[in-house]
């Protein structure tokens, strides 16, 4: 099988749990515990996917500093291939501060380089490589936004299937642009309050019917009530959450999109597909940050022959 394709933003994380309140100006609270690690949507599940098995391809920015270093080191620490990743001694690498509880967290990120890919800097014989293209944080990444079409397009020629988790908009005006991109895609990974701002329903079930397009399959990740899809036969299919005693939920959808694209390219059933994104994202909250506790396959499949 051919590897991942990322198309990313690269930054790092400082995590600082047990965040009971959030700091107003003029103020100061105290959290338990704080975490460096390897941050962004995309690197989340870029190490995700490999701490799977999967081969993958990460093409990024990153600045000429520290932080860069630190980075780029934890990506093929996971051993994932950096050679399309590029390095800007005129950018500084991106950060993002999240003050994080169990059972959510709030981010302060510092865009830097996150903003400098371009779909130019993706190559028609990089694409050849890959199997598959996914790209995160569309709303972040704003210098790859204006080509991403043409991008898809291009991976389709090349044979490659695409996916895109669209996170958060930070401007929150979400647009139209992103949903006319969904032809291009075979699935679509947005979160239930991404799902319903991007779709303009006011459930995520809703939003599901409205995405239908007939190419394209959405996932909604609904947190602690799991993860949603339509089924074959046009109803709801649904998943739990697995339940585990989460520390942080930093990335948590991101493990997901990781385990549930490892089974979808393996062929796995829906209902199993959703259950391997399930799991991961459940075993990703064990530790603090993203990265700490990401599951392997014996981890997903000792887990699932559990769970019902």
């Amino acid at each position: 099988m051919k590897p991942v394709l990322v198309a990313g933003e690269i930054n790092a994380d400082l995590v600082f749990t047990g965040c009971n309140e959030l700091p107003a100006f003029g103020r100061e609270v105290l959290v338990e515990g704080f975490r460096q690690g390897p941050g962004s949507s995309s690197m989340i599940c870029a190490m995700g996917m490999a701490k799977l098995g999967d081969g993958v391809l990460f093409a990024g920015v990153a600045g000429q500093d520290s932080w860069g270093d630190y980075c780029v080191d934890a990506l093929r620490g996971a051993g994932i291939d950096t050679h399309a990743v590029r390095r800007d001694a005129t950018l500084r690498t991106g950060l993002t501060v999240a003050l994080s509880a169990a059972h959510d967290r709030a981010l302060v990120t510092y865009p830097g380089a996150i903003t400098a890919l371009r779909a130019e800097d993706i190559s028609d014989d990089l694409l050849s490589q890959a199997g598959h293209l996914h790209v995160s944080s569309y709303y972040l990444q704003q210098g790859l936004q204006s080509g991403l079409g043409a991008l898809l397009a291009r991976a389709r020629v090349c044979g490659v299937t695409t996916s895109l988790d669209p996170g958060f908009d930070p401007a929150q005006q979400w647009g139209s642009v992103l949903r006319e991109l969904l032809p291009l895609l075979d699935v679509f990974l947005p979160n239930a309050l991404e799902a319903c701002a991007i779709s303009g329903a006011a459930t995520p079930q809703q939003a599901l019917q409205a995405f239908a397009n007939g190419v394209t399959r959405t996932v909604i990740k609904c947190g602690a009530e799991g993860a949603i899809t339509l089924g074959d036969d046009g109803d709801v299919l649904a998943v739990p959450a697995i339940r585990v005693d989460a520390v942080d939920s930093t990335g948590a959808g991101d493990s997901f999109d990781a385990g549930f694209l490892h089974a979808w390219r393996r062929s796995l059933s829906l209902r199993e597909s959703l259950r391997w994104g399930a799991a991961c994202g459940g075993l990703s909250t064990r530790g603090v940050g993203g990265t700490a506790t990401q599951a392997d396959a014996s981890d997903v499949r000792r887990l699932l022959a559990g769970t019902p």
